[in-house]
């Protein structure tokens, strides 16, 4: 680690001294069915559970408490997809400040909404947080207002960076510290607070596999923009690294690994299934990975999930898909003879290996479709994969071609 930097283990310290009385000091909980899988501890970081359903009031509100009189007067500009535009707007509110937020057109519903109710301005712009952060630093050199960085500010990081203060507070004898990764202010301050107290503790950052800047960046040495980004997780979709908490992560950070959507989606049903916490997909980067790979890091681990804010028509969702990579939710396409008591027959059959149906439709106008065939769709839940494999089996022992969707 470099004393080069713009932030120190003295600045998150005095960032902690700030929020004291501001945030909720998240407090570890032990997850259990994780543990079980590495035989040791292993504790998840709850900032779901933080005011505005993020660790992003913590940044914002460290920077906006400095700005001078003067300053304050002028109003905040930010952009975001949603949990730093409610930071922002929080932080403004608690502070007495006017804020505007910009936002890409895509942006959830449900943060939009909170992001409103704590009383800043919403703007739209764009398909992209890039396109929509250019915007809010254009408005903010035509008229005045401090921009509110996501992620690549000192006092930003500083403040983030209180997160790993605490997993050290509450997890001291910690070796693994697994960080969800959009722009980095989060991974940058956490890292930094926790190596400079213990450099031993290996830090990680996760990404999402189609929204993931910084193996390559890291790679060339330099913040590296990504030509697109195609990811249910909207809070770490941040196309190109910040230029502080890249130099930071540089020095601080052991390792960046990516995880897929499928990914995404079962970490989010067993936080919620196993876990009882709601969790966005951002938010449970870090916990997918340890999902996927449990055996790779060393325990006791820490596994920070860094925001909650998820649309509930997302959620339900990623529900299905996280129940279908699991082995417990499958549809299957399926050619029978349209004759009486085929379909009787065969269900009675699925029914029989234990097979909750959920749904049939008929489906009789496929032009691949033989003349005395029909196609059905039978969506059922299913206990596991070896569940799954064994229905699938059975369907395919009575004679009947079977394609899951």
């Amino acid at each position: 680690m470099s004393d080069k930097h713009p932030v120190s283990l003295n600045d998150i310290q005095e960032a902690a001294k700030r929020l004291k009385g501001i945030i909720r000091p998240t407090v570890m909980v032990n997850a259990g069915w994780l543990e079980r899988q590495i035989g040791s501890p292993v504790s998840l970081k709850p900032e779901n559970l933080q005011r505005a359903g993020s660790f992003k009031i913590r940044g914002a509100y460290n920077l906006m408490s400095q700005l001078s009189d003067a300053d304050r007067k002028k109003g905040v500009i930010a952009a975001s997809a949603g949990n730093h535009a409610q930071g922002v707007a929080l932080a403004a509110q608690l502070l007495g400040i006017k804020s505007t937020v910009y936002m890409p057109i895509g942006a959830s519903i449900t943060k939009v909404m909170a992001t409103k109710g704590y009383g800043a301005e919403v703007r739209f712009i764009g398909d992209r947080l890039d396109v929509a952060i250019a915007a809010a630093k254009e408005e903010s050199e035509k008229n005045g207002s401090i921009f509110i960085s996501p992620f690549d500010h000192a006092h930003i990081v500083a403040g983030q960076g209180t997160v790993g203060l605490e997993i050290l507070e509450q997890m001291p004898d910690v070796k693994t510290v697994l960080v969800c990764t959009g722009g980095g202010g989060l991974l940058a301050g956490t890292a930094l607070a926790i190596k400079a107290q213990n450099p031993k503790i290996k830090v990680i950052g996760v990404q999402a596999a189609n929204a993931a800047a910084y193996p390559n960046s890291l790679k060339e040495g330099k913040p590296i923009a990504l030509e697109s980004m195609n990811t249910i997780a909207d809070g770490i979709a941040v196309g190109k690294p910040g230029e502080i908490p890249f130099g930071i992560i540089q020095d601080c950070v052991d390792e960046i690994i990516t995880v897929t959507e499928s990914q995404l989606s079962v970490a989010i049903l067993q936080t919620l299934e196993r876990g009882k916490l709601l969790v966005e997909p951002g938010g449970a980067a870090a916990a997918a990975a340890f999902i996927a790979n449990p055996k790779a890091f060393e325990g006791p681990v820490a596994i920070v999930l860094s925001g909650g804010n998820i649309d509930p028509l997302l959620l339900e969702r990623i529900m299905q898909t996280g129940l279908a990579s699991a082995g417990r939710y499958l549809t299957v396409r399926i050619r029978i003879k349209d004759k009486p008591g085929s379909l009787a027959q065969l269900l009675t059959e699925i029914g029989g290996i234990g097979a909750n149906i959920l749904d049939v439709f008929h489906l009789r106008t496929d032009p691949m479709l033989a003349l005395d065939e029909v196609a059905v769709n039978i969506t059922m839940e299913t206990r596991g994969t070896d569940h799954e494999k064994d229905v699938l089996t059975r369907i395919k022992a009575l004679g009947h071609d079977a394609q899951v969707q």
